[in-house]
């Protein structure tokens, strides 16, 4: 009967909190993800019907196995520019997002998730008798390369070029009984964006990437890898075990919190983006491609800060290029929100 009561006011608090939920940094930021998702699933299900209708007019006899290929190869064109059109509208949702919840605009979900009064100790003790416990991981901010030790004279833009990550983590409780010690673990997805100086863009020669001067004059060149990894870190949390009726309660990320660890992963893709103007036309160029860039990332990362927020710093240990006869290091540093 007590669990009963536990849940019952569970689903009570969120049935009456729900329209609330929606407007916290917690909600909006699941609601972009889910987004996102459904983008991709959305273009791949329309690319799947218009491929189909191809094959059965290759079938009938009314286009040629060339005219189809060609048609196939236009219709996926298309779609992935649809999605990276329509993902990339929802990371600028994203990014504003954030900036509200820097500026203070966004309520805070654990304060409204736990303001039911009437089962408000009951919930409370339910959550903090957990030993695992699951959040949602943003983070962002500048982005560059550390050439021979170092990011002086990078040849990339300091403002300019930036990351994105977000993904899931778990975050257990080592001791049984101290609540100082956690491994927290999950999965990822990574941008690294990284502009160029000096009006250069990147050229493929053999295994080398080089940068190079453009003959036009480029209003913006960016250039993309993205990365799905694993990331694991122990993380030392100074949140206070508090004692309930003579047990104590241990709960997360309600005080000073620093982690220590590193992360492991695989490129999902690379792309460089050029815009220009020609004959009074914006052009924007995409191309994608491997670029000489290392499939595999690892490296080692670390985190402070206080409650969900925290100064986030990641180093890349490999260098990006494969073959590049000067290595350079991915390196990152901003602000990073792991939210119950």
């Amino acid at each position: 009967m007590k669990n009963f009561t536990i849940y019952a006011a569970l689903l009570l608090s969120l049935i009456l909190s729900k329209a609330t939920a929606q407007e916290t940094f917690e909600g909006k930021a699941r609601a972009i993800a889910d987004k996102i998702e459904n983008i991709t699933k959305e273009e791949k299900a329309a690319l799947k019907i218009e491929l189909e209708t191809v094959n059965k007019e290759l079938e009938a006899g009314t286009i040629t196995k060339e005219q189809a290929d060609a048609k196939k190869m236009l219709l996926a064109e298309t779609r992935s520019s649809n999605i990276e059109t329509r993902i990339g509208q929802a990371q600028e949702e994203l990014k504003d997002l954030v900036k509200q919840k820097v500026d203070g605009k966004i309520k805070d979900w654990k304060s409204e998730y736990f303001s039911f009064s009437i089962k408000k100790d009951s919930l409370r003790r339910h959550r903090g008798e957990l030993r695992t416990t699951s959040q949602f991981v943003f983070a962002a901010g500048v982005n560059n390369v550390v050439t021979d030790g170092s990011v002086a004279n990078s040849d990339f833009r300091y403002w300019g070029s930036h990351f994105y990550e977000w993904g899931i983590t778990a975050n257990t409780r080592l001791l049984k009984n101290d609540n100082f010690l956690h491994l927290k673990y999950g999965l990822s997805l990574m941008y690294n964006n990284l502009r160029a100086t000096d009006n250069r863009y990147f050229v493929v020669n053999g295994d080398q990437t080089d940068l190079v001067n453009s003959p036009v004059h480029l209003e913006d060149s960016r250039f993309r890898n993205v990365f799905l990894s694993v990331p694991v870190h122990l993380e030392f949390d100074f949140t206070k075990a508090k004692d309930k009726d003579g047990k104590k309660i241990f709960r997360t990320h309600e005080s000073v919190r620093f982690g220590i660890g590193g992360y492991a992963g695989v490129r999902v893709k690379s792309k460089q983006i050029l815009k220009y103007e020609d004959g009074g036309r914006d052009v924007t160029q995409k191309t994608k491609g491997n670029f000489n860039v290392n499939d595999f990332i690892y490296g080692v990362s670390a985190y402070i800060g206080y409650k969900e927020t925290s100064l986030y710093l990641k180093y890349d240990l490999n260098p990006m290029f494969k073959d590049n006869a000067i290595k350079q290091n991915n390196i990152s540093l901003g602000v990073r929100f792991d939210l119950n």
